[in-house]
């Protein structure tokens, strides 16, 4: 497979203002960010808000719109909206973006998880705002809840009802299983987007040998009828998306993921990271998938059928 779909996570809500002058906060910036990334060959744009006053993850469908219009006059790329939010925020609060502006992908994560943040409050010196280190310092008594009600709930209501195709966002070998559970039920068909993730605490570590048992274990429960991307956290980002696309995979990179551009130097925009992922890319011969041939790879509903 010589076409390479790349994603980019503009912002997230796991990085805090304090750690990066550059992560987009407001909804200019979360536009720009996402509209220079798709510019720079991103496809599809994994997005969360923000609260332009504190930088805190939100998930008011008012911060969404206040971005997701921009992006989509000013870009073809694919709007995939998480549906993980935050690991603090309730079920109903997570899904009310998307409800509202019924993209044509979404986020899933495939499991309960521990999702521990908190080794990254020993390496801010000063705070920006108030919520941030005990947020961080918090989180080592902190569980995402996805159960599998949880995420049939998510399949239905967005999925079946809206027609919205998933990110299959998997942090451990289980939740690969979970998702054949889940098609075993007939709530979800093919073609699967599985996104591999490393290096989260309370996920799969960033072993090389963790992403090609991943790979074999996809493999076998879902033979042809999956394609598979990979992103990892902070200095694993590059190497990790570099296997991926050696391996026939798509790539994701973006600030939520990681915040650095190289060992020592923060990235100042999403769509550098894109630049960067994309040469490497290609000088593996592989090419860039455009929005459209995204769509195809992936059957979504297309961008006329959604209410941005």
């Amino acid at each position: 497979m010589s076409k390479i779909i790349i994603s980019c996570a503009i912002t997230g809500s796991i990085h805090t203002p304090s750690m990066s002058p550059y992560l987009p906060i407001t909804a200019d910036e979360i536009s720009q960010h996402a509209i220079d990334a798709s510019q720079a060959g991103a496809a599809i744009l994994h997005l969360h808000a923000r609260d332009p006053e504190t930088g805190q993850p939100s998930a008011s469908p008012a911060h969404f719109m206040a971005f997701l219009p921009q992006i989509k006059r000013a870009s073809d790329a694919v709007i995939n909206i998480s549906t993980g939010g935050s690991a603090v925020m309730a079920l109903e609060d997570r899904l009310a973006a998307p409800m509202a502006a019924e993209p044509e992908m979404c986020s899933l994560n495939m499991g309960t998880m521990n999702f521990a943040l908190y080794p990254a409050a020993e390496r801010i010196a000063e705070w920006k705002y108030a919520w941030e280190k005990p947020f961080l310092e918090g989180t080592d008594d902190l569980v995402f809840k996805n159960t599998p009600r949880d995420i049939a709930t998510i399949l239905r209501d967005l999925g079946t009802d809206r027609g919205a195709r998933f990110e299959f966002e998997c942090y451990d070998v289980g939740h690969l299983y979970m998702l054949r559970h889940f098609a075993d039920r007939g709530l979800v068909e093919p073609p699967f987007f599985i996104q591999f993730v490393f290096g989260v605490l309370g996920g799969i570590g960033p072993d090389p040998e963790n992403l090609s048992h991943m790979k074999r274990i996809a493999d076998k429960l879902f033979g042809q009828d999956f394609a598979f991307s990979v992103l990892a956290a902070g200095r694993h980002q590059v190497p990790f998306a570099t296997m991926a696309a050696a391996m026939g995979g798509h790539v994701r990179v973006g600030l939520e993921d990681s915040l650095m551009i190289s060992k020592g130097k923060l990235a100042e925009r999403n769509a550098d990271q894109v630049i960067k992922i994309r040469r490497i890319v290609e000088d593996m011969g592989r090419h860039p998938a455009t929005p459209d041939e995204a769509r195809a790879m992936l059957g979504l509903k297309g961008a006329d059928q959604t209410a941005i």
